[in-house]
């Protein structure tokens, strides 16, 4: 965990228990005739959604950590149609990796949306053909070794060739939907080690996985697991165009 595991922001609390609601429905946070439950349940608007990340953005000092604001605007963004349309089991964590950093950086964050906890921030890995140190490409098609953009629910936890293993299911049609017939799942890896990126500036690749720390893979898979949202992003152009979830909310 990093320094931000201790940090709580009462805009964490207030904005996103504005943003998802007690009842499924989103509630807007800006002043004037916005200000209001959206009484049709649809998604609110994303001048909205803006002002909710903005504030959690600037309130949790992610920017200290890394995390670009666009990364956490899109995982409020695509966090809010899942909540909306009842695909998340559990509401309460919202997890991204920021492929715009290299691997070298702690580059995960594991958000509780409740509390307003930083959980974990820490290293994760790309895919080996998705770049070197940075991930610059990337794939839904089968043995590409490539990581795939976007929002994922998690599964069920399993004990495989990596030992305590989590199932990822792909949420964006041609994007990453491939994910669970490719075996992308989340699990530990030796070569995702502080040591590597502090030596040589980036850590080791996966076949597509974002695999995790030795020394956190099992608490980070059993606080995320069953039914909560993981998002990857990167600023690439395709993914901005093809993604429904991110697309401006109406």
């Amino acid at each position: 965990m990093s320094k931000f595991s201790r940090k709580k922001s009462i805009f964490s609390v207030v904005g996103l228990f504005l943003l998802i609601g007690s009842a499924g429905m989103l509630y807007s946070f800006t002043a004037s005739d916005n200000n209001r439950v959206n009484a049709t349940n649809k998604v609110v608007s994303t001048p909205v959604v803006a002002a909710i990340s903005n504030h959690l953005y600037d309130s949790l000092h992610f920017d200290q950590a890394g995390l670009s604001r666009n990364a956490f605007e899109c995982a409020v963004t695509g966090f809010s149609r899942l909540l909306n349309e009842g695909r998340l089991h559990n509401d309460s964590i919202l997890t991204i990796v920021d492929f715009s950093l290299s691997s070298g950086r702690k580059r995960l964050f594991v958000i509780n949306t409740k509390s307003g906890n930083i959980l974990f921030n820490t290293y994760v890995s790309h895919g080996r053909n998705s770049g070197g140190a940075n991930a610059t490409s990337f794939s839904n098609d089968p043995d590409s070794y490539k990581s795939s953009l976007g929002f994922y629910i998690t599964g069920n936890t399993y004990k495989g060739q990596h030992g305590y293993s989590l199932k990822l299911m792909g949420e964006e049609d041609g994007i990453n939907d491939n994910a669970f017939d490719r075996g992308i799942v989340m699990h530990s890896a030796y070569y995702v080690n502080e040591k590597l990126a502090m030596s040589q500036g980036f850590i080791g690749r996966s076949q597509g996985c974002p695999a995790v720390p030795i020394a956190l893979y099992k608490p980070i898979i059993r606080v995320i697991k069953e039914g909560s949202c993981l998002f990857l992003y990167s600023p690439d152009k395709s993914y901005a165009s093809n993604s429904k979830l991110i697309q401006p909310l109406g």
